[in-house]
């Protein structure tokens, strides 16, 4: 699992940011009420969506978990959206 997360996040992790402000507005949810969701301070979370800051492990599980999804199938997911937006 780590070699999959780093190897994902080598190749892609300018864009990470971004596929989180995706999957976030698809659900219709504010930036605020996300972050209480997830259990985040909002001011992280927008650190994230904007790649001014990395996001850890931890905060990609929680968001994961949000979607119903294990990390692996988040990155997944991330992954087909990159390829498919290049």
């Amino acid at each position: 699992m780590q070699w999959f997360f780093d190897n994902v996040l080598m190749k892609y992790s300018d864009k990470l940011g971004a596929y989180i402000r995706f999957r976030r507005e698809n659900a219709e949810i504010s930036l605020n009420k996300f972050a209480i969701e997830v259990e985040m301070e909002s001011s992280t979370l927008s650190r994230n969506e904007n790649n001014i800051s990395d996001i850890n492990i931890d905060n990609i599980a929680k968001i994961a978990k949000f979607y119903n999804q294990s990390v692996s199938e988040f990155l997944k997911d991330f992954e087909d959206y990159v390829k498919a937006n290049s």
